[in-house]
């Protein structure tokens, strides 16, 4: 794990250009990774011939708030990095902290928004494989890789202040109250 974590806090740090050349590499290999959680769950739904977890009207009502909130949170935790002039992509991201909008609440709101946007297509779409196991297992796999490669990373690269955030704030449940 520590030579990821030196690669990308090479990059990261390195020439911009090179960053540019990885951005989209890693963006693309993320939503490759996503579409091809809904795609495998949906064929193994097939395959098995397993229905959805919820009849209709009742994955609809369940589904459309969870698409809705992990949109808008993943929308939102987006717009907070341009701001402080980075992107979602842990290979090009903001060049200092980011502690305010969701991230005043949890470090990783991104990536609670997409779980909930994950787990609202499998009831949207009646998979119980989507929600029951790769969900699950693509959260898992999500915040093991968070806390193994892009945490140390981001301590490597930010310091004191990111450990002391992260002592503060929750990982992907976001506090409500502070």
């Amino acid at each position: 794990m520590k030579t990821v974590v030196d690669f990308i806090y090479r990059v990261v740090t390195g020439a911009r250009p090179i960053r540019i050349i990885f951005m989209p590499i890693f963006a693309a290999f993320f939503l490759c990774i996503l579409l091809l959680t809904i795609f495998l769950a949906l064929k193994l739904d097939d395959y098995f011939n397993l229905s959805g977890p919820l009849g209709y009207p009742l994955n609809y009502i369940l589904s459309v708030p969870l698409v809705a909130i992990g949109a808008f949170l993943w929308i939102w935790s987006v717009l907070h990095f341009a701001k402080a002039k980075g992107t979602p992509v842990p290979i090009s991201p903001p060049p200092k902290l980011v502690d305010t909008g969701p991230y005043a609440y949890a470090r990783n709101p991104m990536l609670s928004g997409v779980f909930l946007m994950l787990f609202g297509i499998g009831f949207m779409a009646g998979s119980p494989s989507l929600v029951f196991v790769f969900t699950p297992i693509f959260v898992v796999v999500s915040v093991l890789e968070f806390k193994f490669i892009e945490e140390p990373e981001l301590e490597k690269r930010l310091g004191d202040p990111y450990r002391e955030y992260k002592r503060k704030t929750p990982m992907l449940i976001p506090k409500v109250f502070r």
